[in-house]
């Protein structure tokens, strides 16, 4: 095939921060739900009628879920569903009251990642419009 007849290659979608960062800490957040599962599983916490070994499958799915939802958070309700990952997660602390810690830390973590990412994303759509006229202020200022 010559340069020619070659199919034009599409330059990658950029991805904003709020993109970027959210789907970093449901990436890390999966491998913590999984464990949370073992953890579950493990100290047979759930109730008598359920077998113990649910608590690897709810591990296991919300893992899943949590790494599939990091591929839409660009979209409204892949970050509203991330937020209801975060809600599974807290409930955990049913089970295992320590899986509350880490609802706490990283619904923290997803919170900062969301809002701080969009208002870094709306600051450097800002600046792309309206470059600043020097070209030494890396800043804006």
């Amino acid at each position: 095939m010559t340069e020619a007849e070659a199919p034009e290659r599409r330059a990658p979608r950029r991805r904003g921060a709020a993109e970027s960062l959210a789907s970093i800490v449901l990436a890390f957040e999966s491998i913590i739900a999984f464990l949370g599962g073992l953890v579950i599983y493990g100290l047979k916490a759930l109730p008598e009628p359920i077998e113990p070994w649910w608590g690897v499958v709810a591990g296991s799915v919300v893992a899943v879920l949590m790494i599939l939802t990091g591929r839409f958070v660009r979209y409204p309700w892949g970050i509203a569903f991330g937020w209801a990952l975060q809600v599974v997660v807290a409930l955990g602390a049913i089970f295992v009251p320590a899986l509350l810690i880490v609802a706490l830390i990283f619904g923290g973590m997803y919170g900062y990642a969301t809002i701080k990412g969009a208002q870094l994303d709306r600051r450097n759509a800002q600046l792309a419009a309206n470059p600043p006229e020097q070209a030494g202020t890396a800043n804006g200022d």
